[in-house]
């Protein structure tokens, strides 16, 4: 090779080397750097939520390498799924390795997690307390779910993923499912919703925080049905879960009412959440007592109350005890899946 010619891949290269450089995103670097030796995520550090946008010291990083074999990895409030989600994508921007090989790491722990039932916990390998309840709770099961589907049919960017995991990823949503139908709770012989977790054993219902006990959920049952209408071919047991939730949804909405933040100078903070009359419109409670479908809240001290206005200012405050959630589903999702499976 002639000397001009080296010289031009000397400089091809350092080119080559200055572009792998500039292939990075900090907020999937640190995303490398946050997640466990089990392979999961944690939600927070300490009792400060993660920013992956923040700048970490040398010192911090190193503080993170140190704690990787912590037990704190979670699917709670979108841990992990939303990571393995983020890396793929930032894969697919940058071309860097790492981001890919940690999503997948990401997704073998999911599989790694996820019980002989069919179910997730909402932390592993931590199992203590609540934690190792079977959780649909703020849709850490549905979450779940919905990364690994993708994943079966190669879409929303999980064409990336290694193609050994599709198998074990369609078998987990096999299994998954399978957890769902047994999951829905009967009232009188009669199909309703789903509670907000159950028991890892016998997957009766169970109560988790002191203020989430055991009932039938009006938020998280519907990821649960939008996740069900995903699924192709429904089996004849699918869409019987699916319609007889919609059936129930129908049955507990509370119509005429609103639930609203207002002006309170005698709160803590000057303000309070209410619910107040309004023509037109629909809300559901957060929680239903099964068998009455009577909405029911509960402060820190775990006792059944049937007002929100019994229960203490800061959890009356700091927990989403009414909502609209079916609301799109019941007018716009349902209608449209059942015209496409008759």
């Amino acid at each position: 090779m002639s000397m001009r010619k080296c010289y031009l891949f000397f400089i091809f290269c350092l080119l080559l080397s200055g572009l792998s450089v500039r292939a990075q995103d900090m907020v999937a670097d640190n995303m490398v750097l946050y997640q466990r030796s089990s392979g999961g995520w944690p939600k927070h550090i300490g009792n400060e939520r993660i920013d992956y946008t923040k700048k970490l010291s040398e010192a911090e990083k190193a503080g993170l390498i140190d704690d990787a074999s912590m037990n704190d990895a979670t699917i709670d409030n979108d841990a992990t799924n939303k990571e393995i989600r983020y890396l793929v994508k930032a894969f697919k921007q940058t071309g860097n390795t790492r981001y890919l090989a940690s999503a997948e790491t990401g997704v073998r722990y999911l599989l790694k997690a996820q019980y002989a039932n069919g179910g997730w916990p909402q932390f592993y390998p931590d199992t203590s307390l609540y934690r190792s309840e079977v959780t649909y709770n703020d849709n850490a099961m549905v979450n779940t779910l919905n990364v690994l589907y993708d994943l079966s049919l190669q879409v929303n960017d999980m064409e990336v993923m290694n193609a050994g995991l599709r198998a074990p990823a369609a078998e987990a949503v096999k299994k998954g499912v399978g957890c769902i139908l047994v999951t829905q709770v009967r009232v009188n012989g009669v199909l309703t919703s789903w509670c907000a977790q159950y028991d890892r054993i016998t997957l009766q219902p169970a109560k988790a925080r002191s203020y989430e006990l055991v009932s039938l959920s009006g938020e998280e049952s519907v990821g649960i049905v939008e996740f069900l209408m995903r699924l192709p071919h429904p089996t004849a047991a699918i869409k019987d879960a699916v319609s007889s939730a919609v059936a129930w949804f129908r049955k507990v909405k509370i119509e005429g009412y609103k639930y609203v933040n207002i002006a309170d100078p005698k709160q803590p903070n000057g303000r309070d959440r209410v619910i107040q009359p309004e023509a037109g419109s629909v809300i559901w409670a957060r929680f239903y007592e099964i068998g009455t479908d009577r909405p029911f809240f509960s402060g820190r001290d775990g006792i059944k109350k049937y007002t929100v206005a019994e229960i203490e200012h800061e959890r009356r405050n700091g927990y989403a005890w009414y909502g609209t959630w079916p609301l799109q589903l019941i007018n716009e999702k349902y209608p449209a899946w059942l015209a496409s499976t008759r």
